[in-house]
């Protein structure tokens, strides 16, 4: 069994509490206009347009594929800005074993792991198997799932990768259903679905929602998640849009909304009975 990973962040304070791993995997089934990884969302389709642009020869054609060269890689990302197809040359392949093996290299300075993407429930029988091994191995540290709950987790197969992950964090981008097919491309109702769910199975952690000033109905999405998760021990964490890395021509220059505005959709969710409002 094995996944395609983008990237590790062997230590994060971003991605669930405390300092975590975060293993982000290759592969989104959504296609947000904001997206600020959009080199997570496809797989290469080894054209080799990134190969001329990379300045240490860290890129190369193999039996038709491009091989990414990792010592001689200085990180530049030039080959992810070049890049149409929403992917990297950069993407390396795990095995449960390989990928315990990178924990077990951090294992004394972490307190749990958090798996995210692109969007990582793709590979949600790799996830089962590996958690069910941390928890085995290193039973002290923490399971996490970063997510944007498009796949409908009350589906019998989904039963493992539930028991196995400790807690979640869920994307709500949009409440209106027509807003979220226009922002993503795809429904929301599977992941309001997904949203009583892991609250009814007390696994939800945070809800996070990015807020875009004059572009979506962040009040309604707010007073409406607010009202499922309020009296609940569920943080929501409100996200400043930034544009930065964002290759929508839609959203490229529209500015982030002000700490005044972001204040005032914390005091909504507050008002409602939300306990923990956070905005960054």
């Amino acid at each position: 069994m094995e996944v395609l990973v983008n990237k590790i962040i062997k230590f994060s304070n971003v991605d669930g509490p405390g300092n975590r791993m975060a293993i982000f995997l290759q592969g989104c089934n959504l296609n947000c206009k904001y997206c600020h990884n959009p080199e997570t969302i496809n797989f290469c389709n080894n054209c080799g347009k990134c190969i001329e642009k990379c300045p240490t020869n860290s890129l190369s054609f193999l039996e038709g594929k491009v091989i990414w060269d990792n010592i001689k890689c200085i990180n530049c990302d030039n080959c992810i800005k070049i890049c149409s197809n929403s992917s990297s040359p950069k993407i390396v392949k795990y095995t449960i074993d390989s990928l315990f093996e990178e924990v077990l290299k951090v294992k004394n300075f972490i307190r749990g792991i958090t798996f995210s993407g692109g969007e990582c429930t793709l590979n949600f029988k790799f996830i089962a198997k590996f958690f069910s091994k941390i928890k085995r191995e290193l039973p002290n540290l923490t399971c996490f799932v970063d997510t944007n709950g498009y796949v409908d987790f009350s589906k019998e197969e989904y039963s493992e990768f539930l028991k196995n992950t400790d807690f979640f964090m869920l994307d709500i981008k949009s409440y209106t259903a027509s807003e979220h097919i226009s922002l993503t491309s795809k429904n929301n109702i599977s992941i309001l679905k997904n949203l009583e769910l892991l609250i009814k199975m007390d696994k939800l952690y945070e809800v996070r929602t990015v807020v875009i000033e004059n572009f979506l109905n962040n009040e309604k999405t707010i007073e409406e998640v607010s009202n499922i998760i309020k009296y609940k021990k569920v943080k929501y964490k409100l996200i400043k849009f930034r544009n930065i890395g964002v290759k929508n021509s839609e959203l490229k220059y529209i500015k982030s909304p002000d700490d005044k505005y972001m204040e005032s959709l914390k005091i909504i969710a507050k008002n409602i009975g939300v306990k923990d409002v956070f905005v960054i």
